[in-house]
């Protein structure tokens, strides 16, 4: 199992929306609203660093309002 957190940008007003927008999306296991940097912080459990990019990249990138993303893998 690989657990990731993926960092998310929002276009301003889109945070609600795309929280539950991405808590649909197969892999995430919770989406959170934060402060700071980032306007979300999304937790993925999947079986593969090829499963997180697909996640990030094919899922999260796609939705209309997410401005950028930075994913971290947890090494524990």
């Amino acid at each position: 199992m690989v657990t990731a957190y993926i960092m998310v940008k929002a276009h301003t007003g889109d945070a609600d929306r795309l929280r539950t927008e991405i808590e649909g999306i197969d892999g995430v296991e919770e989406a959170h609203i934060v402060a700071g940097d980032v306007d979300l912080i999304a937790k993925v459990g999947v079986g593969s660093p090829a499963e997180v990019k697909d996640v990030a990249a094919t899922h999260i990138q796609s939705i209309d309002g997410v401005e950028s993303t930075q994913t971290y893998i947890a090494m524990d």
